[in-house]
């Protein structure tokens, strides 16, 4: 049998072209725009990297040129550009580099804006992709302008520890580790997307029974109102704006992170959660308190109800300051969220010890100051102040673990009908996290010891 060797390459040369179409077709707009210019970066990189001075001269002639070169001629050098590899996406095209000598990151972050004229690009950012790599990143739609959903799977987080919070400017995932943190603070004018950033938190995290949720609303005063109305189901602890019902809340956390101090060793044999992680038999106790400014703000007056108010207002700043400062080995954490995070709203004291902050849109840049630190007069680009346009609500500034300066995240909205939807499917996790202790009074091996009451069953403990 006689194989048409021509025919054979024709069939498959089509049916690769007729596949590569119909994944064209298949794409989203935005897609198609990215694929199409991931083909001009593609095939304009070698006159471009020589425009750019991403190139280098090769005055060495390979053995093949030094063999065919006639007596007496040197072989003309070769100018070499530095290989890539291009991969579109719905934001712009992320392009893999192999470094040579003298065209290494300092020369490609170097030619960063070049690149971002010639490829039509919002932004470029070039940064390390292992030893003689390089990745740059081309953004053609501004990922911070562009609003996006979050549809909560409902299934339990692969990693306990990993908050994602969103995308960054360069469409690239930021995810937080909680890992060890006591105290999140989290700032930014009304309606810019701090409560539907916690809000996601809790639908993410809900599935799993290795989390517990606390929450002190200083917007309302019952847990029918407001924004945590539809998670109410998945929350041990709630308080509305009420100063003395708040004042009760803090003080059974603070019970229970002295009692998780007392018992930690004898139920996990070891002085930090940490070193084991969050579990259904010792979870992660997260105290959620919105607008906090409500429950520290500082009362001045000589009438009896005010200065019950100051009492008030000043234990809560005691007991929180507790959580914050000793609660992170024994796997408790204290998120605070309020309009300008100034020490009038959050007590320094407070404040300064939380470990991420976040800030969303802020009129000044006292307030910016007051949420991230000075240091955010260094990155002007990334100041909150810049975020005041409606087009930024749900963008948020941060100082992101591991990584210089400050990152603005794209933060999802989650709907209420998702938000309600997960809060029913996982309301039977919810439990009061002290519930455990007295059951386990010694090591975990998971089985519970009955030593000291031996008309214990397992059935007493379901």
């Amino acid at each position: 049998m006689i194989v048409n060797i021509p025919l054979v390459l024709a069939v498959l040369v089509a049916a690769w072209l007729l596949f590569v179409l119909v994944r064209y077709v298949r794409y989203d707009r935005e897609t198609r725009a990215s694929v199409r210019q991931a083909m001009r970066v593609r095939y304009g990189w070698d006159r471009l990297a020589k425009m750019t001075g991403l190139s280098v001269t090769d005055k060495t002639p390979t053995l093949i040129a030094g063999m065919l070169a006639q007596k007496g001629e040197t072989p003309p050098p070769r100018v070499l550009v530095p290989k890539i590899k291009v991969i579109p996406d719905r934001y712009g095209v992320i392009v893999r580099a192999k470094c040579l000598p003298k065209v290494g990151l300092e020369e490609f972050q170097k030619s960063a804006r070049f690149l971002a004229d010639a490829w039509r690009c919002t932004r470029v950012s070039v940064l390390p992709d292992g030893p003689g790599r390089v990745v740059v990143r081309g953004v053609r739609l501004d990922p911070l302008t562009l609003p996006t959903m979050h549809v909560p799977t409902g299934f339990p987080p692969y990693d306990i520890t990993a908050w994602d919070l969103g995308i960054d400017e360069y469409a690239d995932d930021v995810v937080l580790s909680l890992a060890n943190v006591a105290g999140v603070c989290i700032a930014g004018l009304p309606g810019t997307g701090k409560t539907s950033t916690l809000n996601r938190l809790i639908c993410d995290f809900g599935p799993s029974d290795a989390v517990q949720f606390a929450v002190a609303d200083g917007k309302v005063s019952t847990s029918q109102e407001g924004d945590y109305a539809d998670l109410r189901s998945r929350l041990f602890a709630f308080a509305g704006d009420d100063l003395g019902e708040a004042n009760e809340l803090f003080k059974r956390l603070v019970r229970l992170r002295r009692s998780r101090s007392s018992a930690i060793r004898g139920v996990l044999g070891t002085k930090n959660m940490w070193n084991c992680g969050p579990s259904e038999i010792w979870p992660l106790t997260i105290l959620i308190i919105d607008e906090a400014h409500t429950y520290f703000r500082d009362y001045k007056g000589n009438d009896a109800e005010t200065k019950q108010l100051a009492k008030l207002s000043a234990e809560n700043a005691r007991l929180v300051e507790d959580l914050v400062k000793k609660g992170r080995s024994v796997g408790m954490m204290v998120i605070l969220t309020t309009q300008k995070a100034t020490g009038d709203a959050i007590p320094t004291f407070i404040r300064d010890v939380c470990a991420l902050g976040l800030s969303f849109a802020q009129k000044t840049t006292e307030a910016a100051v007051a949420a991230l630190g000075d240091d955010i007069r260094n990155w002007p680009d990334a100041n909150p102040v810049n975020l005041q346009d409606p087009a930024y609500v749900g963008v948020a500034s941060m100082s992101l673990q591991g990584r210089e300066g400050f990152t603005r995240v794209r933060t999802p909205q989650v709907s209420d009908a998702d938000a309600a939807r997960i809060a029913e499917a996982t309301s039977h996790l919810t439990l009061d996290p002290a519930a455990f202790l007295d059951c386990y009074p010694g090591p975990i091996d998971w089985k519970p010891s009955f030593a000291d009451d031996p008309d214990m069953t397992t059935d007493t403990l379901a």
